[in-house]
């Protein structure tokens, strides 16, 4: 199986959920679609979705919740189905 990368599209801060109090978008080992979010990048106040751009299972995050992440960072490993 292959990996796919999920990247950041923006510079900002990595929020692996929509609030606090709500669970996580996705967590390691859990199966996702390509158009899934994995997260937000928040930037002066606006709010990003992530995509998992790829269908398989979260491997792992690479960065933590809450981090300040690059455009083109890698936030999250996917291995792809098939």
């Amino acid at each position: 199986m292959s990996r796919h990368e999920v990247v950041s599209p923006i510079p900002g801060v990595f929020y692996r959920r929509p609030d606090p109090q709500s669970a996580e978008f996705a967590k390691p080992g859990q199966a996702v679609g390509t158009d899934d979010t994995v997260g937000l990048v928040e930037v002066m106040k606006s709010f990003y979705h992530v995509p998992a751009g790829a269908a398989g299972t979260v491997v792992e995050f690479v960065v933590e919740n809450e981090d300040v992440v690059d455009a083109g960072q890698v936030l999250a490993v996917v291995e792809v189905d098939g």
